[in-house]
């Protein structure tokens, strides 16, 4: 066991702050927020329930037979780690869960939820442990980010990820703190991944990147759970990862649970920069005499992160899309089909609308170019100004800094319910809405096995 009188490498105080959090270190606010977030990724999941690479990976895990214990949403039984992984790729696979802006990095939190649901649900936590466990894996997260960005070196976010995922499974399987940082140091250690799987043609591999890592950190859990052990200096130590990252210092022992409040919700089912110049172009639609059949040109100015991930920037071209994972993260596919059709839901993503000559055309219209003024304000503003010019000369202009969702604006119970609502309506009827709703709001009163049993009952095909 540790010994708080001997110095504790950087993981074991990490992990020191992991076995020590509690629900009652959230204020009102973030716990609020923290309960908007476990529905927000339920509603995106089972957005997803039909899509065919998720079916693929459902027949996979059921023909792998590795054990039963963890739910998976939609109905049926994995092992954990395998539960893990087939319930973050539905919360990842639509791309419209939440986000979190670090300066030199983006990362998306609730990724970590499926790894805490499969945890939670095995050693049969309450709701209050797995809300605790779900706000570590977003102070975790987000904090690493913060401090230990790696976009730039070449490397994906789901590398600090595998810190979270792994501590928060420890924290929800009721781990002490020894087996705590042992989970993390294992997934930390083994999880560096190369940031090509969001550059040029993009691959299924967008999607399950993250899930693997869930699958990961909830798989080291249990070994550490046996007593495995990893990397006790897997940050300081020869070699490890601040040899990648450079030096940091995080003191774990002034941490608090508060970073959920920090990140922020997608109000467009897209990638996580492009929201406020989406809201723009919604904004110009409604100008009078906007036609989307005269458009000639549309120019948008934004910060230098968009510009560079989904604008045509560093991360490649972004006018070739002929898939799902290449349309919603292509700056000018997503601009063209908002000025077409008014809004980017699910339902833009069928095959036929992203390959339909209308959005083609028109994406190709479309020239964006960052702005220096605007760099600077990210991440505390989501700068966008959008130009439209028709064939007659006609100009519309509009510009904004944020979005409902975003951190100026923060979502709401009853906005949440309603996208809620409108994600998940294609599935569960009213009745069950309302009772994985209810359950929720009032989570910490119940088991996490009650949450879990609802979402089984969701049929896996739309009504």
């Amino acid at each position: 066991m540790m010994n708080r009188n001997q110095a504790l490498t950087e993981v074991q105080s990490l992990a020191q702050f992991v076995a020590d959090a509690s629900l009652d270190m959230l204020s009102d606010t973030a716990l609020e927020q923290l309960k908007i977030r476990v529905l927000d990724t339920i509603a995106v999941a089972i957005g997803a329930l039909d899509a065919q690479p998720l079916k693929e990976i459902r027949a996979l895990v059921e023909s792998l037979g590795s054990g039963h214990g963890a739910t998976l949403i939609g109905g049926g039984q994995a092992s954990p780690d395998h539960a893990a992984f087939f319930n973050s790729a539905l919360s990842r696979y639509l791309d419209f869960m939440d986000a979190y802006l670090a300066k030199g990095e983006t990362n998306h939190p609730s990724d970590n939820m499926g790894a805490v649901l499969a945890s939670a649900e095995v050693a049969d936590a309450s709701g209050a442990d797995f809300l605790t466990a779900f706000a570590v894996a977003y102070q975790v997260h987000a904090r690493l980010s913060d401090v230990a960005p790696v976009r730039d070196l070449g490397f994906d976010h789901t590398t600090q990820g595998a810190f979270a995922a792994a501590a928060a499974s420890a924290k929800a399987l009721g781990l002490g703190t020894d087996q705590i940082a042992n989970a993390a140091a294992m997934a930390g250690t083994a999880n560096v991944a190369l940031r090509v799987t969001r550059t040029g043609d993009l691959s299924h591999w967008k999607g399950l990147a993250y899930p693997h890592v869930a699958k990961e950190g909830v798989f080291d859990a249990l070994l550490a759970a046996r007593g495995i052990t990893g990397p006790a200096e897997v940050f300081e130590g020869n070699k490890g990862f601040k040899a990648l990252a450079g030096d940091f210092e995080l003191d774990w022992s002034k941490e608090d649970l508060e970073k959920v409040a920090g990140t922020i919700i997608k109000k467009h089912n897209a990638e996580i920069h492009s929201q406020s110049a989406l809201d723009a172009a919604q904004d110009i639609r409604r100008h009078d005499g906007f036609r989307t059949d005269a458009i000639a040109s549309v120019e948008l100015t934004t910060f230098d992160v968009a510009h560079r991930i989904i604008g045509g920037g560093e991360e490649g071209d972004k006018r070739n899309v002929r898939t799902k994972e290449e349309a919603d993260h292509s700056l000018p596919w997503m601009l063209a089909v908002v000025l077409l059709d008014g809004e980017l839901n699910p339902g833009q993503y069928t095959p036929s609308r992203i390959t339909a000559d209308d959005v083609q055309d028109l994406m190709r219209k479309v020239t964006i170019s960052p702005s220096q003024e605007f760099s600077d304000r990210f991440p505390e503003e989501m700068c966008a100004d959008l130009v439209v010019t028709l064939t007659d000369g006609m100009r519309f202009h509009a510009s904004t800094n944020g979005y409902e969702g975003f951190t100026t604006d923060p979502l709401d119970w009853a906005g949440a319910r309603r996208k809620f609502d409108a994600v998940v309506s294609p599935f569960a009827e009213a009745g069950l809405r309302d009772r994985i709703a209810d359950l929720v709001r009032e989570l910490e009163n119940h088991r996490t096995r009650e949450l879990t049993e609802l979402l089984a009952q969701v049929p896996r095909t739309r009504s």
